[in-house]
């Protein structure tokens, strides 16, 4: 797509890395074209062999490809402001994490920490895949999320994740246009220290 923003012409690594963590960011232009349950697929492959404390894979994914009769309920979670530009997307993903061991039923610590994991393994393996975005939100109703899609209480409600193929930027309302873009990052001496905690 032309008016498509290449992350690699605005983002510079400081320590040689992966390009791939420079192409990943969170696009909200999405084309309202379908992914495939094949492409969705292999996004949950990716998630499932992410690292988790004793080997309890905690997370879990519900979602709604667009024009099946679960869209509606989970585009609904969404604030409005979401609303507005996942109309385009096509999928939509609740994620949860189990707050306790399946092991032994202690509260697990790290629950939130390997689904974390889990969804950025996911979000790596789109931008290995042609034509395929992820926006993960905060922005959703989790009581309506828990309620509406019959989420137990040991299960805390993490995020929402938009996939979809890549879209025009000058689609979106207004407001979100200029926001449209990889954003950049704090240099790493604002975020990693050696010894005490001295930030």
């Amino acid at each position: 797509m032309a008016d498509r923003i290449d992350p690699l012409s605005v983002r510079k690594a400081d320590h040689e890395i992966s390009d791939i963590f420079l192409k990943r960011w969170s696009p909200r232009a999405m084309s309202g074209e379908a992914v495939s349950q094949e492409e969705l697929l292999r996004l949950f492959e990716a998630a499932r062999w992410a690292p988790s404390s004793y080997n309890e894979q905690e997370w879990r994914f519900l979602y709604a490809h667009r024009d099946t009769s679960e869209w509606q309920r989970f585009f609904d979670l969404l604030v409005e402001m979401n609303q507005a530009w996942c109309k385009n997307a096509a999928v939509l993903i609740l994620v949860v994490s189990k707050k306790t061991m399946t092991q032994n039923g202690k509260p697990n610590l790290v629950h939130s920490l390997d689904t974390g994991m889990a969804v950025q393994n996911l979000m790596l393996q789109a931008v290995t895949m042609e034509n395929v975005v992820t926006h993960g939100m905060a922005g959703f109703d989790r009581d309506a999320a828990r309620r509406e899609l019959g989420v137990p209480e040991d299960f805390d409600i993490e995020c929402m994740i938009a996939v979809g193929r890549p879209g025009s930027p000058s689609d979106l309302p207004e407001a979100l246009r200029d926001k449209e873009q990889p954003s950049l990052r704090r240099p790493i001496d604002a975020i990693a220290r050696e010894g005490r905690f001295t930030f």
